[in-house]
Formats: C-alpha cells, structure tokens, sequence
C-alpha cells in the first residue's frame, strides 16, 4: 500500500530528500528531474528496483515489523512499472525469522548495515533480483495521504466480516481480566462492490487478517493491499491533482515525518521523472500461492505459520518474477 510514494508526483520524492539534505538536497532532485540522464540512477538491464516497506511505526505493537512488502520495477526503456507484493510469512532461515522482520533485524544489529539494507539484501535473495533503493512508511502517513485526497474508490470483490481487528493502543489491555481479550478487538465489515474509502477505512480494509469468506490469508490481504496501491495511485496521479500545488503541499506534509529512504537526490529526480511518464502503465501481482508451502508448525519454524519455496529453493519463484518483468 505504501507504493504511492513511489507512484506520487514529483514533489512527494523530492520532499523526501529535502528532508534528508536540505535546500541544496532539494535543488539537485529538481535539476535531476529536468536534465539528468537515466544512466545516473542505480539500475540493471533497464531497470530500477525499488523495495517499499510499511510499518507499523511508533506507538504500535511490532513498530518495525514491514507487514506490507513491495517489490516495485521502473522499466527505463518500457515506461512501465510492476508492483509485486511479497507475502510477510516467508520464512528466513538466515535470521531464523519472517521475512518481516528484516528491516527490524538490520535496525536492532548494526552489523547488518541498517533496516533498509538488511531488508533489501533479502528481498534480492528471495525475488533473484538486485534491489537498489527503498522505501519505508509508516502506516499514519498512508492513512493521512487519503484523507488529503478525500478519500479513495475500491472495488471489494467479495463481503468479509472481522471480528478481531484490532484496536490501536489496546495490544496490553487485560479487559478487566477476559480471558477472551475480546476489549482489544473491534469488529469491521465491508461489502461487495465499489466502496468509497477515507484512510482509516482503506487501512482497515489493507490490514484485516482475520476475515472471513476466504479473507484471512497473506495472498489475499496483498490483493486488497493492490486495490488500494490502485486507487490511491489512480487519484494521485491524476492530471487534476498533479497540478493543484495546494494538494501536492498538503500530500508532501502527510508523508513528511514517516519516511525513511536512501535514495539520493539524483536518483529521486529520475525516478520522479520516468513514474509520471509511467503512471498510465502500472500493473500490480502478488506471488503465487503455488509456489510456496505452508509447512506443518514445528520447531524448525519456531511453531509458526510461515510459507517456504514449495520447491525447496527460490529458483521457482525467480523465474515467475523474470518472465513477469520481461513484459512491459
């Protein structure tokens, strides 16, 4: 879901670098976005890589836990970009953990090289493909930039009831000693069809795990993580809000204070420029279930549920991603 700041206008990245490096910082992502060549930015074989991280952030249980992970591709040459959701179950047998807490690991263990490091150093070793840059957002800066937009249209392709969701800042509470914790949860509901969303409701809706009618799985919270990439994308991108300054201001002061990110000022003007001549060519997948197991708790998953290569290795599942991004 937090794609959109890969996908925003222009000014959404290069706020982010001004943030980072300040006036000068801000002026080199403008003159990169009007005439630095492509060849300037980290890329293979025509593409960029972009690994874009959501989190939970400060004042929830698990703040640095990535529960969403997007493998974004920008095609130089194809004006194209392909957004693949990476399921959080994956098991990591390196860090004897989720692929989830990657970027947690990299924060907590220096040696690691950072959380985006870490994270991006595995997301490569999983997809089969070089990770150059990343992204990491709170989930409160995805709910305030649909709110500054007023709110997205998204398809629900079937009703679901969640008895469990549950509510922000009451992880600890004993509920006066129910031994159900049902105090904790709050119950949510959506309906087939179109649905227009404000940004707590679309995070609701990108975060529930415990629904029903088939929704309480990994593949199909991504999907619903895809549907709001799309609409969010959609609105964002669209010609009336790309030039209304005002919207584009109140856009960049929503993601101000809950972005992290390495890419530099250079590559965030390329980057900026080759999204908005892509924005009309965005497709979004999610890994296919067929290509992973979820093997029987035991203790060489430390009893979790967790998803690994059905074939016993990655090959499988980089060849998917290959042929996936041979087509622009």
């Amino acid at each position: 879901m937090i794609a959109v700041l890969l996908l925003a206008s222009p000014l959404i990245i290069a706020d982010v670098i001004f943030k980072r490096v300040g006036v000068e910082g801000y002026r080199e992502v403008a003159k990169s976005f009007l005439s630095s060549q492509d060849s300037a930015v980290k890329s293979k074989d025509g593409r960029v890589n972009v690994l874009i991280l959501g989190k939970s952030g400060k004042g929830h249980e698990g703040a640095d836990l990535t529960d969403t992970m997007i493998f974004a591709s920008l095609s130089l040459t194809g004006h194209s970009i392909k957004l693949i959701s990476i399921p959080r179950d994956i098991w990591i047998p390196e860090i004897r953990a989720k692929i989830n807490s990657a970027y947690y690991w990299g924060n907590l263990q220096p040696e690691r090289g950072g959380g985006l490091n870490f994270a991006k150093q595995i997301a490569s070793e999983v997809t089969g493909q070089p990770v150059d840059y990343a992204l990491a957002i709170d989930f409160s800066g995805f709910q305030d930039i649909i709110d500054t937009i007023g709110g997205v249209d998204v398809n629900v392709d079937r009703s679901f009831t969640d008895t469990k969701y549950p509510i922000t800042g009451r992880e600890n509470d004993t509920c006066g000693g129910d031994a159900t914790f049902a105090c904790r949860y709050k119950t949510i509901h959506f309906n087939e069809g179109t649905t227009h969303m404000d940004g707590a409701t679309a995070l609701e809706f990108a975060r529930s795990r415990e629904g029903d009618n088939g929704e309480n799985t990994d593949f199909a919270r991504s999907a619903r993580q895809q549907k709001i990439i799309s609409a969010l994308s959609k609105k964002v991108l669209s010609f009336n809000t790309i030039i209304n300054p005002v919207k584009d201001y109140k856009i960049l002061l929503a993601v101000k204070a809950s972005v992290e990110t390495d890419l530099d000022p250079t590559a965030a003007g390329i980057l900026a420029k080759n999204v908005l001549v892509s924005r009309n060519n965005i497709s979004s997948q999610v890994l296919p279930v067929v290509l992973l197991t979820n093997p029987p708790p035991s203790s060489l998953y430390d009893y979790q549920y967790v998803f690994i290569p059905k074939k016993g290795n990655w090959s499988e599942l980089q060849n998917w991603i290959k042929e996936v991004l041979s087509k622009n």
